[in-house]
């Protein structure tokens, strides 16, 4: 899950808020594939470390589409119809 104590999130707030806007996917793949990378650079690159890497993307995309596109995909739903 991508939830760490609120005493820890400023840093990293801090440091995204100060980003320029992120104007397309490609530059958003660039910039998760970087902070994949820093992480990276303090670990071994073992299978372990580097499927920790994925996961914890992955998990984050999972939670994103919980929270958001499935909401959005239930309301497109509510206002079009469901498929019969």
């Amino acid at each position: 899950m991508p939830y760490i104590k609120k005493q820890f999130r400023k840093q990293y707030d801090d440091i995204i808020e100060g980003l320029p806007n992120i104007e397309s996917k490609g530059d958003l793949e660039y910039i998760v594939t970087k902070v994949m990378n820093r992480f990276m650079k303090t670990r071994e690159k073992r299978y372990s470390t580097l499927h920790e890497t994925v996961y914890a993307v992955m998990h984050c995309s999972d939670e994103y589409r919980r929270r958001y596109l499935d909401k959005r995909e239930d309301e497109a739903i509510i206002e079009n119809g469901d498929v019969e």
